[in-house]
C-alpha cells in the first residue's frame, strides 16, 4: 500500500459499477482510504462527464489524492477528466501500462474500461497505478507544466 496517498476517490457511470464495486472491496482490504463518488445503480443511466466532474471537483487541492474513474469504454471517462486542469488521467489496461504512465506522466487518475478488462485485471493495474512511483526528472515536470 503506497501510505503517501491521501484517498482514493473512486466513481462510475452505470455500467462501470460492478468492477467499481469490486475495487472498493479490494482497496480497502489492503487498507486504502476509499471514497466512493457513485453511482451505485446500474439500472438508471448517468452521463459520464458529470462523474468525472464529481470526481476531479473532490480531488481539487488534494495533491496527495488519485482517483479511478470507471465507464464501459473507459475513454469517456478519461477524455472528460482531462478537461479539468489539475487532473492527468490515463485509460489503462495492462498493470505494465499503469506503471509507466504514472512513471512518465505522473497521471493521478485511472481510467477503465468495465466492458473490455476483466474484473481481476482492473484490480492488478490499479495497484499498480497507486503504487508506481513518478519519476520527478526535471523534463519530466518541464512536460507537465505545458499540459496543466
Amino acid at each position: 500500500m503506497n501510505k503517501t496517498i491521501s484517498k482514493v476517490y473512486i466513481a462510475a457511470d452505470h455500467r462501470g459499477v460492478g468492477v467499481k464495486l469490486y475495487l472498493i472491496e479490494m482497496l480497502n482490504a489492503v487498507g486504502y482510504n476509499v471514497v466512493n463518488l457513485g453511482t451505485d445503480d446500474v439500472n438508471t443511466p448517468v452521463d459520464f462527464p458529470d462523474i468525472a466532474k464529481t470526481l476531479a471537483d473532490a480531488m481539487l487541492g488534494d495533491e496527495k489524492a488519485r482517483g479511478i474513474l470507471i465507464c464501459g469504454t473507459g475513454a469517456g471517462m478519461q477524455i472528460a477528466a482531462n478537461r479539468y486542469r489539475h487532473i492527468r488521467a490515463s485509460r489503462c489496461e495492462r498493470p505494465d501500462q499503469a506503471r509507466e504512465d504514472r512513471y512518465h506522466d505522473d497521471i493521478n487518475v485511472l481510467a477503465l474500461a468495465a466492458d473490455d478488462i476483466d474484473i481481476e485485471v482492473s484490480f492488478l493495474v490499479t495497484r499498480a497505478f497507486l503504487e508506481s512511483p513518478f519519476d520527478a526528472a526535471e523534463r519530466r515536470i518541464r512536460r507537465i507544466k505545458k499540459i496543466s
